[in-house]
């Protein structure tokens, strides 16, 4: 089912070991790619892609996302055509903008349009054996970058994909300018989601691409009442808190939802006591607590349900003109029932 997808330690996942079951049980499910988020601490996308690629032989690895300024050009560079060789071909590199909020705390600038479009040039030249001398452009300036040879008489001249998750409109346009594939954001409306479908498009088209080379991902929550009660609560109220903490502006304004909600969510006494996320440190009471400020309606852009029900809204997600569904939030595992029932609508 290469239209599927899937997320490797969803969320604030503790062990980093546990990626290798995880990856394997996506392989045998039949997911077509499974995606590797990153956060600052035991998520380091390129050490788990490594991991997820030995431990499979079938299914695409993709960071979704790291970020381009964290590590050096030559570092990512290198990174991503170790990965691609050591999978054959099954690693896409995946690039994002990052939570300004927490860039901000750690000093690392933010990151702009300009300089992601800017570093998927440079990786490119140097994936294709190119040297870049003298470049100063938005994302750095390098005397000299150029990847050591592979070996005697080898050279390189790959083509690895890249994706860009992207939000808002100069992201989405920038994905289908020169991106591989986009993925979108969590809590989509509907609407919204279409609309982003358009505006990749039309980036590509005025490119001068075949706007159907861009793959759009729906990232979409799927989160199914086979689940327990807690799980499913931190998976949706906890995980949309912890959207809303680290740029809510940019999801109310996207989505077009009342920004008053934002601001009473905002001034809610026990939000305001966490410094860190939310769905990685609430307890149970918290989160009861905290989704009596979360809007009802602003959950319903999700798969919820019985396993059947989940595998519907995961199929109607394709309406909106999307190329793949990544059901977001659980581990394969959790998935595997609606992905059943997936896989017998389909037939």
């Amino acid at each position: 089912m290469p239209e599927l997808g899937c997320y490797l330690m969803a969320g604030a996942a503790a062990d980093p070991a546990e990626v290798t079951s995880e990856a394997r049980r996506a392989d045998e499910l039949g997911f077509g790619t499974a995606f590797v988020s990153e956060r600052f601490g035991v998520k380091d996308a390129i050490a788990l892609s490594a991991a997820a690629i030995a431990s499979t032989e079938r299914i695409e690895i993709a960071t979704a996302a790291t970020n381009h300024s964290t590590r050096h050009p030559l570092v990512t560079a290198g990174a991503a055509m170790t990965l691609h060789r050591m999978s054959r071909g099954r690693f896409t590199l995946g690039l994002g903008r990052g939570v300004e909020a927490v860039f901000d705390l750690a000093g690392i600038p933010r990151i702009t349009t300009a300089q992601m479009e800017d570093f998927a040039g440079v990786m490119r030249r140097l994936w294709h054996g190119g040297m870049v001398a003298g470049h100063d452009g938005p994302a750095g300036s390098w005397p000299l970058l150029h990847l050591s040879n592979p070996g005697a008489g080898a050279s390189f001249d790959d083509d690895i994909p890249m994706l860009l998750v992207a939000f808002g409109p100069n992201s989405l346009a920038l994905g289908g300018r020169c991106f591989d594939a986009v993925v979108l954001h969590t809590f989509f409306t509907d609407e919204t989601t279409a609309r982003a479908v358009e505006r990749v498009r039309r980036a590509a088209t005025e490119a001068g691409r075949d706007p159907d080379s861009v793959k759009v991902w729906s990232c979409y929550a799927t989160i199914g009442d086979h689940l327990p009660e807690e799980d499913r609560l931190r998976k949706t109220v906890g995980r949309m808190a912890t959207y809303l903490q680290g740029y809510g502006d940019l999801l109310v304004r996207t989505n077009g939802w009342d920004p008053a909600l934002l601001e009473r969510f905002r001034a809610d006494a026990t939000v305001g006591g966490f410094l860190s996320a939310i769905d990685a440190t609430a307890t149970v009471e918290q989160l009861q607590a905290i989704a009596a400020v979360v809007p009802e309606e602003w959950l319903t852009a999700a798969a919820t349900g019985s396993p059947r029900e989940c595998a519907a809204a995961v199929t109607r997600q394709f309406d909106l003109g999307v190329d793949g569904v990544i059901m977001h939030g659980c581990t394969p595992t959790e998935l595997e029932p609606v992905v059943v029932e997936y896989r017998r609508s389909a037939v």
